[in-house]
């Protein structure tokens, strides 16, 4: 059993996260510390460990860790033009591995009026979505199977983000319908939740459904990129 049981995100969570927005000082960040940790950082750590549990029991290899699932509220302003020093979202992934640097997963985003879980391959680099792309030919009997099984489970893939052109190597690949796929720079499904239920203790049902629906893709994912995964 975990040592913290989710029982959903504190009433004030959301209201300091919009807070935030117009407060981006260090000064006020600590003025509110105690709200930030009992209304958002403990509750994220109860989040992980409860998640745990759940998808273990489902036979789901995903899990997360206090130290190496989290995304910091404090921003990376070293080289962005946006100076603000805070995030207005609390964020996590639940991998494989249970850290950040880990391919695919599952992905946890929280924030006012934007509320949602996500999964597939994000952006990943040059040999990453080559692999995918190679994947994708060599079964795509199989990758078909899959994009319509999420179709009808509600979580399509996303085509927002495609290249105009053939991709390089894929000259000779003439079926319209792989080539939209081999378009895609980017692999992701979304599950949007509503905001009610991150205060509760059903967000776990939530991600114990999605983290199911979205298995046979992240295997395929897996298949295809694992040679290339870090140690």
């Amino acid at each position: 059993m975990s040592e913290l049981a989710f029982e959903g995100f504190g009433d004030n969570a959301m209201p300091f996260l919009k807070a935030l927005g117009f407060h981006q000082s260090r000064e006020w960040f600590q003025e509110n510390r105690k709200i930030y940790d009992a209304d958002l950082f403990m509750p994220f750590v109860a989040l992980l460990e409860s998640a745990n549990e759940r998808l273990a029991a489902k036979k789901i290899p995903l899990r997360g860790e206090r130290k190496t699932s989290l995304f910091r509220i404090n921003r990376d302003i070293r080289f962005s033009k946006e100076k603000h020093p805070y995030n207005t979202r609390v964020s996590g992934v639940l991998t494989r591995t249970g850290t950040k640097k880990d391919t695919g997963g599952l992905y946890m985003h929280f924030e006012p009026d934007n509320c949602f879980l996500a999964s597939g391959l994000w952006f990943p680099p040059g040999p990453k979505l080559k692999a995918m792309r190679e994947q994708i030919v060599a079964r795509k009997t199989a990758f078909f199977k899959l994009t319509k099984a999420l179709e009808m489970a509600g979580l399509p893939i996303g085509h927002e983000q495609m290249v105009t052109r053939t991709p390089l190597g894929f000259k000779d690949v003439d079926d319209p319908d792989l080539l939209f796929w081999l378009k895609h720079k980017s692999f992701i499904i979304q599950h949007k939740l509503d905001e009610k239920v991150i205060h509760t203790p059903k967000l776990l049902d939530e991600i114990e459904q999605f983290g199911g629906k979205i298995m046979p893709f992240m295997q395929f994912v897996w298949r295809a990129t694992d040679p290339l995964r870090e140690e």
